[in-house]
């Protein structure tokens, strides 16, 4: 009798010993969301290895015996959303902690300018590091006839979904060749679903802001034969010349399969999040990011990831920096 008494107390004793290990590992929990962009694209794959970098759960190894090198106690998920307007706006609303978007797209929601006119502005958008820069890929079949923005006018155009970054520089770049979304029959699909249009006639091209190589289109080249429509000449020097982040950029020969190189223009991709988030947190995040062993994670874990360096981390910012992130900047020398 007194046996099995005492072989109760021990095991009520064990289970809250349990609970109280439990209990105190989850109070040392921290979770970080980063919106990115549909599964198909750069943004996906890129904020995972991201997520990857900065995340350190309890019971890691110690970054210096080969383990994370991340937050302590941080666990980052890299979230699929509807792009750069979906992000900026998940930030803001206080639904994600952070999310990547075009530069376009984040200046235009913190100073409530261009496609954001008349909306309030986005003031607590923070921004973390610029991350790579994003092209824009028009894509058509080989044999279609289109070869410049201006022949699409009657076709079906994919611009994307209205809350992506791709559906705002589609219609920007149609403008600038004098069309507008009532010119073409507009669709809004994404990633492979464009891609599976366009091979089966349903459309006749379709727009895709990303780094390249991205996904979706190594797949599609590797299954049909298609072409990247230029998007240069005056128009594209002239939405250079109005909207600074518009740079005149190649996406180089065979980085899709049978493409030849093609003249376009791009944007930056940048890492942003809230002023509300913490000053520590964030600054042991992009310490995290930028730590020379980090490194290898960025340059194996996607074709963008070499790209990834914190000597362009401040490149093309049109958003201030979080507290935490510029306080980093300044120890290491970045910023003055």
């Amino acid at each position: 009798m007194k046996f099995t008494r005492n072989l109760k107390a021990f095991a009520i004793g064990a289970s809250l010993v349990v609970g109280m290990g439990t209990s105190a590992i989850a109070a040392d929990l921290k979770f970080f969301t980063i919106g990115t962009g549909g599964t198909a694209y750069t943004y996906y794959p890129v904020g995972g290895v991201i997520a990857n970098a900065i995340s350190k759960p309890p019971g890691s190894r110690e970054c210096d015996a080969g383990g994370s090198c991340g937050v302590e106690g941080l666990i980052a998920s890299a979230v699929s959303s509807r792009g750069s307007v979906d992000n900026v706006n998940a930030i803001n609303s206080g639904l994600r902690n952070s999310g990547f978007a075009q530069s376009d797209v984040a200046y235009w929601a913190y100073t409530g300018t261009g496609t954001m006119e008349g909306k309030e502005p986005a003031t607590e958008l923070r921004t973390i590091a610029a991350l790579f820069e994003e092209h824009i890929h028009l894509v058509a079949l080989a044999d279609s006839g289109i070869n410049s923005v201006a022949d699409l006018k009657g076709k079906r155009v994919s611009l994307d979904e209205p809350g992506s970054g791709t559906y705002v520089d589609a219609n920007l770049i149609m403008e600038a060749n004098g069309l507008s979304v009532d010119d073409v029959t507009a669709e809004a699909l994404k990633g492979g679903a464009a891609s599976e249009a366009l091979r089966n006639g349903k459309i006749d091209a379709f727009f895709v802001v990303a780094g390249y190589p991205t996904g979706s289109l190594v797949e599609l080249a590797s299954a049909a034969k298609i072409k990247l429509v230029p998007i240069a000449g005056d128009a594209a020097k002239a939405l250079s010349e109005k909207y600074g982040f518009f740079g005149l950029s190649d996406i180089p020969a065979g980085t899709y399969e049978g493409v030849d190189a093609t003249a376009t223009v791009a944007v930056g991709a940048q890492w942003f999040t809230s002023a509300k988030e913490d000053d520590d947190l964030i600054y042991n995040i992009t310490k995290a990011l930028w730590n020379d062993k980090s490194r290898k994670l960025l340059d194996v874990g996607h074709a963008k990831g070499k790209t990834i360096t914190s000597d362009t981390a401040l490149n093309g910012i049109g958003v201030p920096l979080h507290a935490g992130a510029e306080r980093f900047y300044k120890e290491v020398g970045l910023l003055k």
